[in-house]
């Protein structure tokens, strides 16, 4: 019969080892500042560029007052459409840090490990000692 103390013990040491492993926290703080960079994207839509599409369309309302009334009931679309601007612009954000960045960074990690395999070309030193190797072969034959 196993000791609850070794058993509690036992889950403590599982949940440790799971909890810091590297991959773990990377996706902690990965998705921390994704809330964070999140936050700040709602912030701009919301504060800088929903009021300036506020200005430049027609209407005395800021978007978040936009709204069809059918009825008694009210579908309040600007709203809606202030979370589309914010999801386009957290998508460009992605897109240009994940496939552009991200991709020319890997190019430029590949084109480096590329000149690194690549031979060096012979010095003249070398370039002799090799004629001098094929010579002294072929006198041996």
């Amino acid at each position: 019969m196993e000791l609850p103390t070794k058993s509690a013990l036992s889950l403590f040491e599982e949940f440790k080892n799971f909890a810091f492993k590297g991959n773990v926290i990377d996706l902690a703080v990965g998705v921390i500042i994704g809330g964070a960079f999140g936050k700040i994207v709602s912030s701009m839509v919301d504060n800088l560029i929903m009021p300036i599409v506020g200005v430049i369309l027609p209407g005395n309302n800021g978007y978040e007052k936009w709204a069809y009334t059918i009825g008694e009931k009210t579908i309040p679309y600007g709203k809606f459409l202030g979370d589309i601007v914010s999801f386009l612009i957290l998508a460009l954000a992605l897109f240009i840090f994940i496939v552009k960045f991200l991709g020319w960074l890997m190019k430029s990690k590949a084109a480096e490990a590329a000149e690194v395999e690549a031979a060096p070309a012979p010095t003249k030193d070398q370039e002799l000692l090799t004629e001098i190797r094929d010579l002294l072969k072929q006198q041996t034959r």
